[in-house]
């Protein structure tokens, strides 16, 4: 027989299964037996059959797709994340859509809306810096489709989410500035739109307040993330009249751009200033001073969420349960808090 005469109902009839089974085996579903998926396998290439995936999908009522959604590729927490995730999907038989909204809240909605057009089957989140309303992720929730925020998540919406103790890791970062000897603690915070942003600015606090060193506001400064304004702040914090002796940054590129701006103003680091930041990029450990820092479980969080994923894929709606993981960091203890 010609190849493009096979189809899928064919080889369901030959080996008595059903036509989802079979599509099911085809794409490489765990949830389809090993005997079932090798007997599948051998009479479609027997067969000569031609997968298609728009059959598949009119059968299934799936695309076999996931989408993820991040905020940006400048960081290397996102690209590391999206690799982890997408080789547990492909494990699984699954395509998958990625894109990137450069921190803006209108990307990120018409990349939503791209996904939902291609019609997903199930959708990765990390939320931009800007977004305050989340219709956009509602429509998933609208449609049967799962969703899984991960790292920046949406608190207002009951679905699974993946995360660190974000407000514990700040808490170890600064009590490590403190156990240093640093009295006055600077913190470049991120967006307060950023629940993660929120949880690691009152991490810093607690820490303080725990030690009895005072809170200053004249030392927290809120970024937007845009790194050429780092260097403005830092500027603005040591050229004050009691200026600190060590910062702890919302995440790695502030804490690279602040060190950067430290020695361009002649100060020593960790004599003079200490810094420490939050997420272990790569770029952590070869700048110099090498930066301590939190890191973060990247790879595990890519696997961890995209296995919830799958899991919800294959459940009914109604057994849906909004569950959190939250993964272990780490304290990176490096020379611009220690020299060797």
């Amino acid at each position: 027989m010609k190849s493009h005469q096979i189809t899928i109902v064919d080889i369901a009839q030959r080996l008595n299964v059903s036509k989802s089974t079979v599509s099911r085996a085809l794409t490489g579903h765990p949830s389809v037996k090993e005997q079932t998926r090798k007997a599948v396998l051998e009479l479609a290439e027997e067969l000569d059959y031609q997968r298609n995936i728009s059959s598949i999908s009119l059968i299934t009522n799936k695309t076999q797709t996931i989408g993820i959604i991040v905020p940006e590729f400048i960081t290397s927490f996102f690209p590391r994340f999206v690799i982890a995730a997408q080789e547990v999907a492909t494990q699984a038989g699954y395509n998958v859509l990625i894109s990137q909204c450069n921190e803006t809240y209108e990307t990120e909605v018409a990349n939503a809306k791209a996904m939902l057009t291609n019609r997903v089957d199930g959708i990765l989140v990390s939320l931009s810096k800007e977004t305050r309303n989340f219709d956009h992720f509602k429509a998933f929730q609208k449609k049967g489709i799962p969703i899984v925020f991960f790292n920046r998540v949406c608190e207002d919406m009951m679905v699974p989410k993946v995360v660190v103790d974000d407000h514990d890791a700040a808490f170890k970062a600064v009590e490590h500035l403190i156990a240093t000897g640093k009295k006055r603690i600077a913190h470049l915070a991120g967006p307060d739109s950023l629940a993660i942003s929120r949880k690691r600015h009152l991490g810093y606090k607690d820490a303080l307040k725990k030690y009895n060193l005072p809170y200053d506001e004249d030392l927290v400064i809120a970024s937007d993330l845009t790194l050429s304004k780092i260097r403005i702040y830092v500027k603005h914090l040591l050229d004050q009249d009691n200026p600190p002796d060590g910062l702890f940054a919302f995440n790695d590129p502030t804490a690279i751009e602040a060190i950067q701006s430290i020695k361009q103003m002649g100060r020593r680091i960790p004599e003079d200033i200490a810094v420490v930041g939050f997420s272990d990029n790569y770029a952590s450990s070869f700048i110099e001073p090498s930066l301590t820092t939190i890191a973060q479980p990247v790879d595990e969080m890519g696997q961890v969420a995209m296995k919830l994923l799958l899991d919800l894929m294959d459940k009914d709606v109604s057994k849906w349960k909004p569950i959190v993981k939250i993964l272990n960091t780490k304290l990176m203890v490096r020379n611009s808090t220690v020299r060797g």
